[in-house]
């Protein structure tokens, strides 16, 4: 029997593939958010906020895919459905939020449980030696943290 995969303890890549899965569950709520953000603001701040929420969305939709792909790298299966997503998720889901405050407040709430959860992972990941997660983390965390800082910047 393989003990191994891509060289890595198969128990840690297991352990692994299901808090990624969480990541995943979260990403696919956040970007949804940013939708019904980018979609729904209001006011003074709209032109502004509405292309940030564009930005903001397509990055999370490309985060979601390279997610996804990391778990199938790790010969796991990504989650894909909505009641998963729901089940797992922990990010607050946004509804009818049209003002800018509530809506930033929300993008930092949701950012800040994504790098939560991110570095558990990478904690884990380092553990198992599995650079590959590491790296993706390490670079997640790092570009969240810079869009945390601008989003706070821009509430006060």
């Amino acid at each position: 029997m393989d003990t191994k995969i891509l060289g890595l303890n198969k128990e840690k890549v297991r352990e692994l593939s299901i808090d990624l899965n969480e990541l995943l569950a979260n990403f696919q709520v956040y970007y949804q958010n940013l939708r019904g953000l980018h979609w729904n603001i209001k006011g003074k701040s709209f032109f502004e906020l509405h292309v940030k929420f564009e930005e903001l969305y397509t990055d999370a939709q490309d985060k979601v895919d390279l997610v996804a792909e990391r778990i199938l790298t790790l010969e796991g299966v990504p989650l894909h459905t909505f009641e998963d997503y729901q089940s797992l998720a922990s990010i607050p889901t946004g509804k009818n939020i049209s003002q800018d405050v509530e809506a930033v407040q929300l993008v930092v709430k949701s950012l800040d449980k994504l790098i939560e959860i991110e570095r558990n992972i990478l904690g884990k990941s380092g553990d198992a030696n599995d650079e590959g997660t590491n790296s993706l983390m390490s670079d997640f965390i790092s570009e969240q943290e810079k869009t945390v800082w601008m989003m706070k910047a821009w509430l006060r």
